[in-house]
């Protein structure tokens, strides 16, 4: 772990060692400093640190009822330039708290690693590795801009997050005043840091979205709290589409998790599909994020063994031994390892003048039937109903304090936590979360 974290800042500071004569031209709390070259160039270096609170409750257990933790959610650097040819820019981002976007430990600590080039005014291409253009809305805005303390069970469900490949997005202005705002783009479909042996075919998707009363001000639609106070409506809606040939893992967050072969011994993975529809509504501190997603899966029918953990093949599939089962067994087993089912998400706030916000959020889940949704460990409740509140203490999320209580409906069944027990119960549970950013 620490030689991650070694590499990882040797090679955020090798790039500010290798550019060109710098000297600092601002500071301002919050967008962090700015630099310029004597030969046109500029780097911009930003960061922050969420230290977190959590805490859990099941209702109606009367002993060992109750877990906590205290971690630190973020604790991120990024660095972000252009050249003395201003078309050509690049983005270095690493993530030291070794968590995901969705609160996994992973200990993997690059987030963004790419290089821009804008062909005109209106379109761009990016390559290498950045948050994708074919998840959920949610995913479009930035961590420390967030609504509420996290991100939706519709995000941690759904979402592959950061992938590695080409990017394509442009900006047309219509004439009357409106914009479109197309995406492409064509991945691995292996999820961040796949340095391993690459599995499956490409990723491929994109996304449009609609602005029909023009731009957010100072990037609005990038980030979900309406800290500059929309003096007219801004509405944008789009919708996402992705297809992933040959996927290894649950949802395309990893390479090489879930592999199935055939009597060949050649590997036979599933394709998935991802499709969805989202909103997002600002005006005079009034914010709302609507979004539906829903996935499928078309499963090869000539699976005849999987790989366990260890390595080791297996031709049993819940009823299949050697092949000779019925292969419906095979096909829902396969679906069952994967997030198949749809989602909504529908959340709104209201920022106060003084800074202070209220915001709630309703999250469903609609689970297949043959789905890693309904295993009860992690994913097995169908509702989730959070309600916020926050101080901002500048425009620009430099410092601000976040609480948010989440109510969860267990009536489906919920696995216990190990300090707690092993055996389901139906009942609910209360999440407690306090988290506090401070950037610079």
């Amino acid at each position: 772990m620490n030689k991650k974290i070694i590499f990882c800042l040797f090679s955020f500071f090798s790039i500010i060692g290798f550019s060109q004569s710098v000297q600092m031209e601002s500071y301002n709390f919050g967008e962090g400093l700015r630099f310029n070259g004597e030969f046109g160039n500029s780097i911009r270096l930003t960061g922050y640190a969420q230290p977190m609170i959590d805490l859990k409750n099941y209702t109606d257990v009367e002993e060992n009822s109750s877990s906590e933790r205290y971690r630190l959610r973020r604790l991120r650097l990024r660095l972000d330039g252009t050249s003395s040819n201003e078309r050509f820019g690049y983005r270095f981002q690493v993530d030291l708290s070794g968590t995901s976007e969705v609160g996994d430990n992973t200990g993997d600590y690059l987030l963004d690693a790419y290089v821009s080039y804008a062909v005109t005014n209106r379109i761009s291409v990016l390559f290498g590795q950045r948050a994708t253009y074919t998840d959920n809305r949610e995913l479009f805005m930035n961590s420390n801009s967030l609504q509420l303390v996290e991100r939706s069970r519709l995000t941690s469900a759904f979402s592959s997050i950061r992938e590695f490949g080409l990017f394509v997005n442009g900006r047309f202005r219509m004439n009357n005043g409106s914009y479109l705002r197309p995406y492409f783009a064509l991945t691995n479909g292996d999820g961040r840091n796949a340095f391993d042996k690459d599995h499956g075919g490409l990723k491929v998707g994109g996304r449009i979205d609609y602005l029909p009363f023009g731009l957010f001000t100072n990037l609005g639609q990038f980030r979900q709290i309406d800290v500059m106070r929309e003096q007219t409506p801004k509405f944008v809606v789009g919708a996402h589409f992705s297809h992933n040939s040959g996927m290894s893992s649950r949802r395309g967050r990893g390479s090489g998790d879930i592999i199935y072969l055939n009597a060949n011994d050649e590997e036979s993975l599933p394709d998935y599909v991802k499709y969805g529809l989202d909103f997002m509504l600002k005006y005079r501190g009034f914010s709302a994020i609507g979004e539906y997603i829903k996935s499928e899966a078309t499963v090869p029918d000539d699976i005849t063994q999987r790989v366990r953990n260890n390595g080791t093949f297996s031709s049993d599939f819940n009823g299949i031994e050697d092949g000779n089962g019925d292969i419906n067994d095979m096909l829902n087993y396969v679906r069952g390892r994967m997030m198949l089912g749809e989602a909504y998400n529908i959340q709104m706030g209201y920022l106060f003048k003084s800074g202070f916000s209220v915001d709630t959020r309703y999250t469903h889940l609609i689970a297949d039937e043959h789905s890693f949704l309904n295993n009860s460990t992690f994913y097995n409740r169908p509702n989730y109903y959070t309600l916020g509140v926050g101080k901002l203490m500048s425009r620009n999320y430099g410092f601000k304090i976040q609480a948010s209580v989440t109510y969860v409906d267990g009536s489906l069944g919920v696995n216990h936590d190990y300090d707690i027990g092993t055996d389901a119960i139906f009942t609910d549970e209360i999440l407690f979360r306090l988290i506090t950013t401070i950037s610079f």
